[in-house]
């Protein structure tokens, strides 16, 4: 965690990491959770712990070994071994329009410029151990910006509806709160303006407040409980209700093992996929004011059990199971923002074994994001000149 500075009769200087760190941290700690999440995808806690001989302490081999080709329903991807999975492959796409746009972003640039990367760029996808059009791997979920905006010339700013609702939208909105470094109100309006593209309902919230939880996670001296409590302040309906309720059950616990029954017991009311993850029950995924999706409550859960701390955070998301590489994306990219990162032997694997320069999608977003912080102090004082001369005062009051 970041220590606090000493107080001083002058400007306050925060320490910590730098915002190339906490983007770094962030991003590359999204993709290794991925990573490790991935191979016991679907799974409960206890077929983790029967399959694994015990708790997933790092990166793991499929599920079915040598049959993952074949093996239903996981079946034609190579899930295990170090390879991420489509929550990093829509991160690094969401990166790339900052890049493009490099400014801030709305429904609009879903459709201009993320859809067309998806349909026409081929690109190593390390679950199918071959190059090919992002499009190709992405779900259902994801398939659906391409039919709505693409095909359909939907509004972006409700391409989103009738999608289900699911966190889709919101496994790849990390790089906004980066962009939104310590203002999480504006990461989250950013969120829902493109989420709108993708999602409706709790779905759409969720991207919102995770991309304001990755935004409080980079304010200098920041803490699991100030995120949780941010995202309390910015969260509607049930999706906050669930942060709330969960994460009191989290306050209860400092091992990721002693939570993770509580935590999924305390998540049931508000999650609409049922007991079984793959059979799902007929209330599934569809909106509501009273639900959340499970990931980013237990996600956020994780990072109060760990104390900001990486590896039992992501660790703990993993052995959760369900919908565990999502929700251990969550949990890196905030204790990454936070100032813990991966371990640098998980990082260098995954990146081997994926095929990806983890590093290069979080230089390139600092980049852009300094440009977008210096073209926001401009807009701001414009703003506020012009603001000054509607109230009549002059250089002279």
């Amino acid at each position: 965690m970041t220590p606090k500075p000493e107080e001083t009769s002058g400007p306050r200087e925060t320490s910590g990491p730098r915002l190339d760190e906490r983007i770094t941290g962030a991003l590359v700690g999204a993709a290794v959770g991925d990573a490790l999440g991935g191979p016991v995808e679907g799974y409960s806690p206890d077929q983790i712990l029967e399959r694994h001989a015990g708790r997933v302490h790092g990166i793991v081999g499929p599920w079915n070994g040598d049959a993952w080709r074949t093996a239903r329903p996981i079946a034609p991807y190579h899930k295990g071994d170090g390879h991420v999975t489509d929550d990093t492959l829509m991160t690094h796409a969401l990166v790339r329009v900052y890049v493009q746009v490099r400014d801030h972003l709305d429904a609009y640039a879903i459709a201009d410029h993320l859809v067309p990367d998806l349909m026409t760029n081929p690109r190593w996808i390390p679950e199918l151990e071959a190059e090919a059009l992002p499009l190709h791997r992405v779900f259902l979920a994801e398939k659906w910006l391409v039919a709505r905006l693409h095909y359909g010339h939907v509004d972006p700013r409700e391409a989103g509806v009738g999608n289900i609702v699911n966190c889709g939208a919101a496994m790849y909105m990390a790089p906004v709160g980066l962009v939104n470094a310590a203002n999480p109100r504006a990461a989250y309006a950013e969120a829902l303006d493109i989420a709108g593209a993708h999602q409706s309902s709790y779905g759409r919230e969720a991207a919102g407040v995770f991309a304001a939880a990755v935004a409080a996670a980079c304010t200098p001296e920041a803490t699991p409980d100030a995120i949780i409590s941010t995202c309390l302040s910015l969260a509607k309906d049930g999706t906050r209700t669930a942060i709330e309720k969960v994460c009191e059950v989290a306050g209860a616990h400092t091992d990721f093992e002693s939570a993770l029954a509580p935590l999924r017991k305390a998540i049931t009311p508000y999650d609409t996929v049922g007991p079984d993850y793959r059979q799902p029950s007929l209330g599934a995924r569809r909106p509501s004011r009273l639900h959340a999706v499970e990931e980013l409550p237990v996600a956020l859960a994780m990072l109060l059990v760990a104390n900001g701390d990486y590896r039992q955070a992501v660790l703990g998301a993993v052995n959760y199971g369900r919908d565990c590489d999502s929700i251990a994306t969550m949990a890196g990219a905030l204790s990454g923002a936070l100032g813990s990162p991966p371990p640098q032997d998980w990082s260098k694997t995954v990146a081997e074994a994926s095929r990806l320069d983890l590093w290069e999608p979080p230089r390139a977003l600092t980049e852009v994001t300094r440009e977008i912080h210096a073209r926001d102090i401009r807009r701001h004082r414009a703003h506020e000149a012009a603001f000054t001369a509607l109230e009549g005062r002059g250089c002279s009051d």
